[in-house]
């Protein structure tokens, strides 16, 4: 019998369809995601630790403290730390999102970070005292720590000053972006900007 994520869900014969984020993420078998950091200092050690620990990770950020989209979201460190709250966080979202779409919860994640993750974006280089942006392809591991930094970040903004809970706003960004509606998902409106800026500095 395999470890089966929180005891619900199961991490085989899930379905990776971009091979670019295919070859970052990692779906290996565990009941509770909490490795204790043991891949921080490999070498692309974060490949190693199950997505829906980096999630939680990137839950656990502290207010952005200057605008984000417009707002202001300061959330004075009230998350940094809390991996255990973070934790509970992800597994009541994940629970929303499969009473939603009926399907397994990490499936769906995985779509929305296909959904989300940028290919281009934009670097600055200097040259002869000029600072100037190109346009560069994007690493997988970026890809993929842009496409689950902007779902958390969503997530938080939904949740910081509103009735809903961090994990409804979690679930229902999660589950918006796996379906590609771009008018309810913050995380492709991002993505979409990004490969914008990207266009224009060709």
């Amino acid at each position: 019998m395999t470890d089966k994520l929180f005891g619900k869900y199961s991490l085989e014969n899930l379905e990776v369809r971009d091979k670019s984020i295919a070859q970052a993420i990692s779906l290996k078998p565990i009941i509770v995601p909490h490795t204790f950091g043991r891949s921080k200092k490999k070498s692309l050690g974060k490949t190693q630790v199950n997505i829906v620990e980096r999630l939680a990770n990137k839950l656990m950020r502290g207010g952005t403290g200057e605008k984000t989209s417009g707002k202001v979201i300061r959330t004075h460190g009230r998350m940094q730390g809390k991996k255990l709250r973070s934790l509970k966080i992800v597994e009541k979202a994940l629970e929303l999102v499969e009473k939603e779409t009926k399907e397994n919860p990490v499936q769906a994640l995985i779509k929305a970070i296909e959904n989300s993750a940028p290919r281009e974006d934009v670097t600055r280089v200097s040259h002869g005292g000029v600072s100037y942006q190109i346009a560069v392809d994007v690493s997988a591991t970026r890809r993929l720590d842009m496409a689950l930094r902007n779902i958390a970040l969503a997530a938080l903004m939904g949740a910081f000053n509103k009735p809903k809970s961090l994990a409804q706003t979690l679930a229902s960004e999660i589950v918006s972006t796996a379906k590609g509606d771009i008018q309810t998902s913050y995380a492709m409106k991002k993505r979409d900007e990004t490969e914008r800026m990207a266009r224009s500095a060709r």
